[in-house]
């Protein structure tokens, strides 16, 4: 919740967008509505001027119910905006400074109501937020928002130009091989291939009975050169960023091997299982080893493989970072929560759940978690970004752990920073729930922005309050 007695702290930034709006609702407003709704919500304030110092300040707003009339006509006007997704409460006329203004809170809207568009047209009135202003998405953002929008995910579908020579024979043994270790009474190890691959939701038939792959099926099991015919941006990479070799490195795009998710999964499980330097069993070594290639099949399920750039594990001499194509189907502190799961590609997700790898039921992401604390490890930091859309996971392993590709102190000190542009102050213990880490290096971190002039520190009723420095 805004201060709004304190206005002028703040400054518009990814989750705040102000307006003069003195002579009526803006038409940016509608973009800004779409932009927010599209990326992670925001809030706008109608009646609030921006300084060239960038400072706000309220103009007063005199003709507050008929802009509010307006405004309720508009947004549920599908011809104008594609779907009002606001409560009762999100929109309100407040004060601020003794003078009216018009706040208007947009959630981060559903998947399912994705895109949030303008103007009866999702290409050319899909926005997002990027930094302090709003963009028109291009075609490949609305597109992806269309495919995540439906409830049969990607990976179920048929695809019927192609036959089930594009498997990779060796893949599909070695998988069953491994399934029949891990469960040697599943009904799927005395099937033969083609009912196998039926079974598994590798395959399916088309009206004729014809047999074909899904688009799980390929991507587990295909080889590289035909997994590209329908995904041209896939790529698959897992690097050592330690100086050494280039040998450190497995690419789908080498000849060498398949290319394939499960054949990538096998090596690079293999080197994490191998080559991480990790506690003890007794010290929780096995979960470490287990939330590492939680981690590997998470990030490989949960990627958008029609979307742009491929997939990346970069291990460094301080920890291992996940990045793959798309974006959040849900927001991210729900992704954390115990239980809640909308995986990307539902296929993908039984396949490598078959072989014991890969969360069910929202148990990976907050299991990795769990194992994090309980090694009293930095927290795992998670990143999205748009245009393109990315998610990155990176984890620290071990004390003081540094070198990840973008590491986890940096993107720790943009989180705090980026709050503290929204909510204006936060004690120790609020920051430290944002971050996932214990109050004593959360003050490690806030004494650092402090001695760097970043933010100041003011004593409150209950602690220290943080503020940036104006």
């Amino acid at each position: 919740m805004l201060d709004l007695e304190n206005i002028e702290k703040y400054r518009e930034n990814n989750r705040i967008e102000a307006k003069k709006a003195t002579g009526g609702l803006p038409v940016s407003l509608w973009e800004t509505y779409s932009a927010f709704a599209n990326t992670l919500g925001g809030v706008i304030l109608l009646g609030v001027e921006e300084y060239k110092d960038k400072s706000l300040h309220p103009v007063d707003l005199t003709e507050t119910e008929w802009m509010l009339r307006d405004f309720r006509e508009i947004i549920n006007d599908p011809r104008r905006v594609s779907i009002n997704i606001l409560g009762s409460e999100d929109v309100q006329v407040r004060e601020a400074e003794g003078k009216r203004i018009i706040v208007i809170n947009v959630p981060r809207a559903e998947r399912d109501q994705k895109p949030v568009y303008i103007n009866g047209d999702p290409i050319s009135g899909t926005y997002r937020r990027n930094g302090e202003g709003d963009y028109r998405c291009t075609y490949d953002e609305v597109q992806a928002m269309l495919r995540d929008s439906l409830a049969r995910t990607p990976d179920m579908a048929v695809l019927t130009e192609m036959d089930c020579g594009v498997f990779d024979s060796g893949s599909i043994r070695s998988y069953r091989s491994r399934l029949k270790d891990i469960s040697p009474d599943h009904g799927l190890c005395v099937l033969e291939d083609e009912e196998f691959l039926l079974k598994l939701g590798a395959a399916g038939r088309d009206s004729g009975g014809k047999l074909h792959p899904t688009a799980a099926g390929l991507l587990m099991f295909g080889r590289e050169h035909e997994i590209l015919r329908e995904f041209p941006a896939y790529f698959l990479e897992y690097r050592e960023d330690s100086g050494k070799a280039a040998d450190n490195r497995i690419v789908s795009s080498s000849g060498d091997w398949s290319g394939n998710l499960y054949d990538f999964f096998v090596k690079v499980s293999g080197r994490l299982e191998n080559d991480v330097c990790v506690p003890s069993e007794q010290n929780g070594g096995d979960s470490v080893r287990a939330a590492l290639k939680e981690a590997l099949a998470n990030c490989l399920v949960n990627a958008d493989y029609y979307g742009k750039e491929g997939l990346a594990i970069v291990r460094g001499s301080g920890g291992i970072s996940f990045s793959n194509p798309g974006g959040f189907r849900i927001g991210v502190d729900t992704a954390r929560r115990e239980g809640v799961s909308d995986p990307r590609n539902t296929s993908l997700v039984r396949m490598f759940s078959l072989i014991g790898a890969g969360g069910s039921g929202g148990k990976g992401l907050p299991a990795i978690f769990r194992t994090w604390n309980r090694q009293g490890w930095s927290a795992p930091v998670i990143k999205e970004e748009f245009a393109p859309d990315r998610i990155t996971l990176s984890l620290s392993i071990g004390q003081g752990a540094q070198n990840i590709s973008k590491s986890a102190s940096e993107l720790r000190r943009e989180a705090v920073i980026d709050y503290l542009t929204y909510c204006v102050s936060a004690g120790i213990g609020e920051l430290s729930e944002l971050l996932g880490t214990g109050t004593a290096e959360t003050g490690k971190l806030t004494e650092q922005l402090a001695s760097e002039g970043i933010i100041v520190a003011e004593e409150g009723e209950n602690g220290m309050i943080y503020r940036l420095k104006s």
